[in-house]
Parts: structure tokens; sequence; C-alpha cells
């Protein structure tokens, strides 16, 4: 039937769905819609006094032009656009916008004489942000003529990081998810905690090297989420991903779907973000402007390698998640009554490690201090020896965005025991560890090392946890919760904050 790509461009920018002939999963719009389809017996809508549908409110044409008053209320409207008596004009209800909106929303279905389902993202100052889904059908005078509408409503607010109540919300109202590249189990523990399944999709890869993906559910209008695991795996490059992850996009946008957004918690080719040498690429901004290209309209990564870099290279809307927060809270326990330091393994994360620290100093209670290894990378070589801060006698704990070969936490771990340092901790948010990490689990200067599931574990870092020298931290609830505020709306600030992703 017709959707929103049919209607007014002002009534588009009014209602973030508008679809007409509507099938309402919502038990209360449901019944309500059913209610008012059984006395119609053929006709364009039944007679007033024969709508018995509970919990709706029913307005009709006003004497003033382009208004209507309130005929039976039984859906709660003050709830909706303030208390409103028997008779009175909706264009006097307290909560004017909101009326504004619904006259809009009565004006549609009176002149086209079809049920519509409708919801809008509503801001009052007074309360949080909601999606109000609607569903106004008309209804007629007892001559007959269509004189008015019908109204059931239910309101949605941003959920807590569990899994949202089935019996709450309907399809339409539910972010879909798919899970390209290996990225499989994130993406389902993340879809388990928002109380929705993966969607499916089929991907094929040619005699020739090339691809072909394609989403398998219907998404129009829809708001879909894609997960996208962007690191080599065995059998796909990260350039395989990247181009699958191109083409799936395209083809969501293509099927109608109204907003994508990628939810890469480690984001390819983030490290060459700016030029060091003559005519080097900046391929961050490249990455950036292919995935626009596309139709990508938000991207979300965790710990960024640099995150001014990934905020300027993008135009479209960008979400980070930084986790100093949530390591500062899964170490709590484990750095009770001792005295530690951070330590940046590279001039480049400084910034990374003073906002852990803060973070650190809020959850010990207790000055936390900071050192820096220096070093310089060039033509492949790392080079420096310069430490400055104090770890001796101290926890040290190195802080990175990633371990890739572990190269850099290995040296940084033995020039803080150089140091004097009691125990070394690593801690970072992604595992790379290329070549098995080797380098980082071998390491005796290194204690302990700690890192997020944002990409799968490799086999050598799942059997140092089994031994107790890694800790694997699920990161499942921050980024549920974080779609969940992309999708009904809310602060992610508060999200990364927030106890309940610990």
């Amino acid at each position: 039937m017709t959707t929103l790509a049919l209607t007014s461009a002002p009534m588009r920018r009014l209602f973030d769905r508008l679809d007409f002939a509507p099938r309402p999963r919502e038990a209360k719009l449901a019944v309500a819609l059913a209610a008012w389809d059984r006395p119609r017996s053929g006709r364009v809508a039944p007679l007033i006094s024969e709508v018995l549908a509970p919990s709706v409110a029913v307005f009709v044409r006003a004497a003033e032009p382009r208004d209507y008053a309130l005929e039976r209320d039984d859906a709660d409207l003050p709830g909706l656009i303030g208390a409103l008596p028997p008779g009175a004009r909706l264009s006097a209800a307290p909560r004017r916008r909101r009326a504004a909106l619904l006259r809009r929303l009565i004006d549609l279905v009176v002149d086209r004489g079809e049920p519509v389902l409708a919801s809008f993202t509503s801001r009052e100052p007074d309360e949080d942000s909601s999606t109000i889904d609607l569903v106004a059908a008309p209804v007629a005078s007892p001559e007959g003529r269509v004189c008015g509408a019908m109204i059931a409503w239910q309101a949605r607010r941003p959920a807590t990081v569990g899994p949202l109540p089935t019996h709450a919300v309907g399809d339409h109202a539910r972010p879909i998810l798919f899970a390209l590249g290996g990225s499989q189990a994130l993406a389902g523990a993340v879809a388990h905690r928002l109380g929705v399944e993966l969607a499916p999709h089929e991907e094929r890869d040619f005699e020739d090297g090339e691809h072909k993906i394609r989403p398998l559910r219907g998404v129009r209008n829809q708001n879909v989420f894609v997960f996208a695991n962007l690191t080599s795996s065995p059998g796909q490059s990260v350039n395989d991903k990247l181009c699958k992850l191109l083409f799936f996009v395209g083809a969501l946008k293509q099927s109608a779907a109204r907003r994508v957004t990628l939810v890469a918690p480690y984001l390819c080719y983030a490290r060459k973000e700016r030029q060091t040498k003559p005519r080097d690429p900046v391929v961050t901004r490249y990455l950036a402007q292919m995935l626009e290209a596309v139709g990508v309209d938000c991207v979300v990564t965790v710990t960024t390698h640099d995150l001014a870099a990934f905020q300027n290279a993008f135009r479209c809307a960008t979400e980070h998640l930084d986790v100093h927060v949530f390591f500062a809270h899964a170490l709590k326990g484990r750095l009770t009554g001792r005295r530690v330091s951070v330590v940046s393994p590279d001039p480049g994360g400084e910034k990374r490690v003073e906002l852990f620290r803060e973070a650190l100093e809020r959850t010990q209670g207790g000055p936390v201090g900071k050192a820096l290894v220096d070093k310089t990378r060039s033509l492949g070589k790392v080079t420096g020896e310069l430490f400055g801060g104090d770890v001796a006698g101290r926890t040290a704990i190195i802080l990175d965005d990633m371990i890739s070969t572990g190269g850099t936490m290995a040296r940084a771990a033995a020039a803080c025991r150089a140091q004097g340092a009691s125990e070394v901790i690593a801690v970072a948010t992604h595992d790379l560890f290329v070549g098995g990490g080797e380098v980082v689990l071998s390491s005796e200067a290194i204690d302990e090392i700690w890192v997020t599931d944002s990409l799968p574990p490799p086999q050598a870092l799942t059997e140092a946890a089994a031994r107790g020298r890694a800790r694997i931290a699920p990161i499942d609830a921050l980024l549920a919760a974080a779609i969940d505020r992309c999708h009904v709306g809310g602060s992610i600030n508060e999200v990364l904050e927030h106890e309940s992703i610990f």
C-alpha cells in the first residue's frame, strides 16, 4: 500500500513513520484497529456510535476550520496532549506541539478515508525523549459521512540495558540487526539484550573472487544496524569484508531502509589517519568517503585509534564508545589496596591514558600515577628509550587501543619492569593478535592481559584466559545500550558512565 514515500514532504518531516492500511503488532493498537474494522461492513468508516474499541479517543470536526472537538476519551489523552474536557477543541490542548501533530494526522485520515499507523519522536521539556505510536482511523456521522477519527496511542521510551519487553513494541519499533564478517557471536549477544533476533542474509563468493551479498528480510522504512568484523580472518581478508559491507549497505538503501547504522567495534584502516611522509595516503578519510557513498547514515565504533581523526574524517553521524570507564570499573576489585600508575606505551596515547587515569581515581578513591614510554616508528622499525613517570613499587597498567603483534606492549612492559614496577597489566580494547600474539602472551614482563570481545578472540588468547593469564571483558551490554539510544533516543554519554554495562 502507500507509505511515507507517497506522502507530502511536510508530513514526512513531522512523522517518523506514516503507513496506510496498517497492521500494527503492538497489542493495544492492534486491538483498537480490529475493533474499528469489525463494524464497517464494507463502508469507508463505521459510525461514531459503532466504535466500541477500548482505550481510544474520538475526535470530530469542530465549527472552527481545520480543528476537531473531543467526542469521547478512553485513551488517557492527558498523557498525550494534556487534559482536555469532552467537547473541547484539539487546538486548546495544553501540549500544543503534540496536538498540532495529531490535528495534521486526523486531517490526513479524514481526507484519505483510510486508517494510518504513524509515529513521531517527542522531546518534551519535562520528560525524557519518547517515541509516540498512533493508530488513527476515520469515523462517520449518522449520515454516513467521514467527520473525524478514532485515535489510539502508546509511548516508547529509551530502554535500559536489559532486553526490551517483547509485548511492548512491534517489529517496526525494534531495530533490525545484521551480522557480517564473523561478527555473529558479539552481534548475537547484543541482539539477545535488545530482545530481537539477528536478521538473515545471504553471502556468495564466486569462483573469480567476486562477491554477492543481500538481506533476506524486508527493511523498507526500517532502522537497520549492521555489525561488521573488519579484520582479516581465515578465508577472508579485511578488504573482502569491507567490499561485502559496502555492497550490503548499498543493497539495504536500495531496498528503502530508512536509516543504516554501521556498528564496527574495530574500524579498519584507522591507523593511517594523517600524512607522516610526503604523498602519504590518508586512508581513514577515504574509508569514510566510501561508507558515506553507499549510504551509511551513522558509524558506531569502540576506542578508535585517533578520536580527532575519526570525527573529522566522517561527514555522516558518528558515535565513539570509549571504554576507559568500562575498564576502570572492571579492574576495581583487581586493584584494591594497590598503588597504581597508568602507562601510555607511546606519546600518541597520552590523552587516552589521562582519561583512564581519571576514571581509575574515581573508582579507586585515591591518587593514580601516570607514566609515558617514548616510541618512534619509521620504516617498520620502533625506536625510543625515554621513560617518564613513576612506576616503582606500583602496579603498572599499560593502556592501548589495540594489541596487534604485541611488540609495543611487550616493549612498554619491559620498560616498566626496568623502572621498578611490582607488576604489569596490559589493557587494550581490541585483540588483533596478529601472528597469534606470541610476543605479548610469552612476555615475562606482563603478569596479566585484559581485552574486550570487540573481535573474536584468537585461540591463543582463549587458552591464556583459561590459564588465568588473560581476561576477556564482554562489551555486549555497552553496545546494546548504545544501539537502543541511537534507535529510540537518549544520551550516549550516559551509557558510557552507567554502572549496568560493567
